[in-house]
């Protein structure tokens, strides 16, 4: 880019910062007395013709300074060279408060209140996709003669428990040739190949253990499929009163941005375009193709371990956020979630 170019993205990120932080439309005058662009106060004003002329910046009232548009923080967010680090201590912190979660759900309920706290927007995550889901364990617990419980773990942190009526007594040698063979199928797999091969132990079950086989694998098989609709938990929803102002009464104002984030379905799509581990996308305004959501922005990552992408977790706010921050805390946030999960 030329000098000139480069000049001009100075004082649109100028602007932006001061919007970001003020909610006030910036003045050619507030931006000379407040920041160092070392050029005269007339070539700031022939700048902000420019850039309003190009649709980086407009004017919402005669007479009042310039505001970004969505453009103008698609050029701002797409030319961000530094994004704020968090401190050691806010990094320790993270771990410190995800790490003491007692499963799935605690930990993906204690990862939105903090993305929330850290953002001042609404944090939300996507439970673990089931299709990216691998069995870790299964283990067979003997309640009774002729009753069992089923504890299916899986390398997503999801722990699934089932009881299952055997129908007659059992001796412990036939539970332990339940638990080797169901063990031995399920270790490892995917969780629709794992719902195969147990299907495919009901067919092939010695005759004088058929009818527990045929009871363990039909429980196991709705264990393994029974959750095919994806599942988000939401925190920080009552931040949007704090930008209420941001959203346009024109647009539904902050109602249908409520609406649509009770749309599951509508925030699902949106996560779907960022399943990628170590890249934030930032979607912007129109950029979300959602009407209820054009005053937003959607700030998301892919989480996950070993190069296993589990899901997505991000946040939606107005589209006058702190992006640098909010990247930065998503990113965080998504790495020890990971982490934290791949550890259980």
């Amino acid at each position: 880019m030329s000098a000139t170019d480069d000049r001009r993205f100075e004082v649109l990120r100028a602007i932006v910062t001061d919007y970001v932080d003020t909610q006030e439309p910036i003045g050619s005058k507030a931006l000379v007395e407040r920041h160092h662009l070392g050029v005269s106060s007339a070539t700031v004003r022939n700048d902000m013709a420019v850039l309003e002329a190009e649709g980086y910046i407009a004017q919402p009232h005669t007479s009042s300074g310039r505001v970004p548009t969505d453009k103008g923080y698609r050029m701002f967010v797409d030319r961000i060279s530094e994004v704020k680090p968090l401190s050691a201590a806010e990094r320790r912190a993270i771990l410190s408060v995800l790490d003491r979660g007692v499963d799935l759900d605690d930990v993906l309920r204690r990862s939105v209140r903090l993305l929330a706290q850290l953002t001042r927007q609404v944090a939300v995550i996507q439970y673990p996709v089931l299709s990216t889901a691998r069995v870790r364990h299964l283990e067979v617990v003997t309640l009774s003669p002729a009753r069992l419980l089923l504890v299916v773990i899986t390398d997503t942190g999801r722990v699934e428990q089932r009881m299952v009526a055997l129908g007659a007594d059992r001796s412990e040698d036939d539970i332990a040739r339940l638990r080797d063979m169901f063990s031995a199928a399920l270790h490892g797999k995917r969780l629709e190949e794992a719902s195969a091969a147990v299907a495919e132990l009901a067919n092939e079950a010695p005759g004088d253990i058929r009818s527990e086989v045929i009871r363990v694998a039909t429980v196991l098989v709705e264990t393994l499929v029974e959750r095919g609709v994806d599942r988000l938990v939401l925190g920080g929803t009552s931040n949007l009163a704090r930008s209420a102002a941001d959203f346009a009464p024109t647009n539904g104002g902050m109602d249908t941005v409520l609406e649509a984030l009770e749309e599951q379905v509508v925030v699902l799509k949106l996560l779907a375009t960022t399943q990628r581990m170590g890249r934030v996308t930032v979607q912007i305004g129109e950029e979300t193709q959602t009407e209820n959501l054009r005053g937003t922005s959607v700030v998301s990552t892919g989480y996950g371990a070993s190069g296993t992408v589990f899901g997505s977790v991000g946040v939606v706010g107005p589209t006058r956020m702190d992006y640098p921050g909010t990247i930065a805390s998503v990113a965080a946030v998504a790495k020890y979630v990971g982490e934290v999960l791949a550890e259980r």
